[in-house]
């Protein structure tokens, strides 16, 4: 993206109002670089050109100024409309330098081919140009519009003619086409323009307008940088990441000869994907198709399968820190300032300048004392001490703090027993958090702690995922809502709020989804409005391929289905696929296979999908308080609690004894191989809170 400039050279110091360059790729954007003058850009835009063209690289390179004029100003000019024999005529024409220029002159000479005054204004010079009025409103009979369709659509837009003042484009116009036009020549057949040309060669050139993202870039611009640098880093990171049909719907306008803005009438999708507001690509349609013959999966193969193909669905906001608790972080943070910003005192006592040597030393006191928050203004001497309290910023001439408690004093003086070494009960400035370190890493959710650490950095808003919004779905004729009346046919729905709850703990938003009867087309109208509002779906029932688990065979029409049978118990297999580009867990409908394949597949495979990275749980090797005959070849997870120490099990290890999940407080892990236990003998225990992320 190219900030140009219609005026003289800028001199060597960046500064606003000059050019500015910058590339992105893959969503990231390099650091804006400053170009003193039109010549040293040229050069410069035409090297990198070169560089990328060789290297097989597509460039889609904007500049931020009109590529045309209102209709019939070029048939007046050049006898035709095309707009490349606009941008010739003012390539054989613009005479540029450094430090001079004849865009005014050149004007002058161009209203002198239009009846009346003439289209353009604003002579910028102090001596007066034939034909080229000062003032805009002296104009009257030229016979053109005051601005080209791309102007009247957007809001704030300056006209082509005005070549000064505050906002005007008309020089950057006049300055700018002649070099678009030594690109076309240099690049021939390599290099298309938008909206004029189809897009088919390997270098686009369009016209931009940085304003279209003007909030987002004050909402964004760092303190004490150059808006204009700021906005054209902005304005390349946010065309290079947002999704290709996104682009595409942008560039599909008719073609004009007047040109055509990108992004215009798309400014909402602009200013969201520049804040980081739009979500990442969506899963790939294969993400849960396992390797083909595969039969019984050990769990640790499923893990490693979501592992690898499962990614961040989130988009990113910024917010304050106190309503950042549990978010998972979409950058990294570095400290504001210092912590702590200044040295000082860790203990109430007396400060000096240290060290104190062995045997008594005895202080002269000064007037005054240093405080948290109301700090000695003055300097205390070699040979004196000052009262300072815990926390209070140490002051010039004091390194060193000897406890209250181990002084004696007058009002004059203090003196205590040594040694005491220098830097004694005193916090050295920065020793916790400097300037500028990252102190949080992206994919972190954040805690409590967090938050204080934040705060004590300086660090008042952080770029967070969104909250991961879960769907939760009971799926069976026989399901009734817990209340209402059932017959010994019917059971209530635990799932739902039990998996609702869950996910609530983990820190997601609950959308519930309801029941669905064992009707596909009722299933399918569910399935579509969860789509809408949600980012993934766990769901229960339905999840093999019985004649009434309408999710599998929904899933297998979509051609994401995957139904995977796992290696463990209690469970039965998975139903996975993608309505509509959104994930769907299908859940057994037992409730206690339903919550432990929650916790062992749901749990991690939504904390990287939320914004987080893959994790186990931990889990404790602690004594068994039961024995027990394991075969081989499946895992087991066994509902148990911690009692004395020792890791109890439930009585039953029936898993439709669904009172066994309120009785645990975690479970015990069972490898695939098979296994004696005897009472003492350590498992692994992993309590139901440490499966949360």
């Amino acid at each position: 993206m190219v900030d140009w400039s219609g005026g003289n050279d800028r001199g060597a110091t960046p500064k606003k109002d000059a050019i500015w360059v910058c590339a992105a790729r893959n969503r990231t954007a390099d650091q804006p670089v400053y170009l003193r003058n039109r010549q040293e850009a040229e050069s410069w835009i035409t090297n990198f050109l070169h560089s990328e063209n060789a290297a097989g690289r597509r460039v889609l390179a904007g500049f931020d100024f009109a590529f045309g004029y209102p209709v019939g100003f070029g048939k007046t000019l050049t006898g035709t409309d095309d707009p490349f024999a606009i941008w010739d005529w003012f390539a054989d024409r613009v005479v540029d330098a450094p430090k001079t220029n004849n865009r005014f002159d050149l004007a002058g000479e161009i209203n002198a081919l239009f009846p009346g005054t003439g289209p353009f204004w604003g002579n910028g010079l102090q001596r007066d140009i034939p034909y080229l009025p000062r003032k805009g409103l002296a104009r009257a009979g030229h016979g053109m519009a005051e601005k080209r369709a791309a102007e009247n659509h957007a809001k704030g837009a300056f006209p082509v003619w005005q070549l000064s003042g505050a906002g005007a484009v008309g020089s950057q116009v006049i300055m700018g086409l002649p070099m678009l036009a030594r690109l076309r020549r240099t690049f021939g057949r390599d290099l298309a323009v938008w909206p004029f040309e189809p897009l088919v060669p390997p270098i686009a050139i369009v016209e931009i307008w940085p304003s279209l993202i003007a909030k987002a870039v004050s909402a964004t611009q760092p303190k004490g940088r150059i808006k204009d640098a700021h906005q054209v880093q902005l304005l390349a990171q946010t065309l290079s990441k947002i999704p290709t049909p996104d682009i595409a719907r942008m560039l599909d306008v008719a073609s004009t000869n007047e040109g055509w803005i990108l992004g215009l009438e798309h400014e909402d999708l602009l200013e969201r994907a520049a804040l980081g507001h739009l979500a990442p690509p969506p899963l790939k349609n294969d993400c849960f198709a396992m390797p083909q013959g595969a039969h019984w999966t050990p769990v640790d193969e499923a893990h490693e399968h979501l592992r690898k193909k499962l990614t961040c669905v989130t988009a990113t906001e910024t917010i304050a820190i106190k309503d950042a608790a549990r978010r998972y972080l979409a950058k990294d943070i570095q400290a504001a300032r210092a912590h702590p910003p200044a040295a000082n005192a860790a203990v109430d006592g007396y400060g000096f300048a240290g060290p104190a040597s062995s045997g008594i030393t005895r202080l002269q006191l000064v007037t005054g004392r240093a405080a948290a928050g109301a700090p000695y203004k003055g300097t205390v001497p070699a040979g004196h001490t000052i009262r300072i309290l815990t926390g209070a910023n140490l002051p010039e001439g004091v390194d060193t703090v000897v406890l209250q408690e181990d002084v004696s004093t007058s009002k004059t003086e203090v003196s205590f027993h040594g040694p005491l070494k220098r830097g004694a009960n005193a916090r050295e400035a920065g020793e916790d958090m400097q300037a500028g370190q990252t102190i949080l890493h992206a994919g972190r959710k954040i805690t409590p702690a967090d938050l204080g650490m934040l705060a004590a950095a300086g660090v008042g808003q952080v770029s967070v995922r969104k909250p991961l919004r879960v769907g939760i779905l009971s799926t069976g004729d026989e399901l009734r809502e817990p209340g209402d009346t059932a017959t010994e046919g019917q059971i209530y729905d635990a799932n739902r709020p039990m998996l609702a709850a869950m996910v609530t703990n983990w820190g997601y938003e609950v959308v519930d989804l309801g029941r669905a009867p064992d009707k596909r087309e009722t299933l399918r109208n569910i399935l579509d409005d969860a789509a809408k509002q949600c980012d993934a779906i766990l769901s229960s029932g339905g999840a093999s391929a019985g004649d009434e688990d309408h999710m599998s065979a929904l899933l297998e029409g979509t051609g994401s289905f995957a139904l995977w049978r796992i290696a463990m118990k209690p469970g039965r297999p998975l139903a996975l696929g993608l309505w509509r580009d959104t994930p769907v867990f299908g859940l057994p409908g037992n409730p206690v296979a339903a919550i432990v394949c929650a916790l062992v597949f749901a749990a991690p495979a939504l904390t990287v999908m939320a914004g987080g990275a893959w994790t186990e749980p931990t889990s404790y090797q602690l004594p068994a308080a039961f024995s027990k005959s394991k075969k081989a070849g499946r895992r087991e997870y066994l509902r148990a609690r911690v009692e004395d120490g020792k890791v109890t099990i439930f009585p039953s290890e029936g898993s439709g004894r669904i009172s066994g999940l309120s009785w645990a407080t975690g479970l015990v892990e069972l490898s695939d191989h098979a296994q004696e236990i005897a009472f003492g003998d350590l498992v692994n225990y992993i309590p139901f809170n440490c499966f949360d992320a």
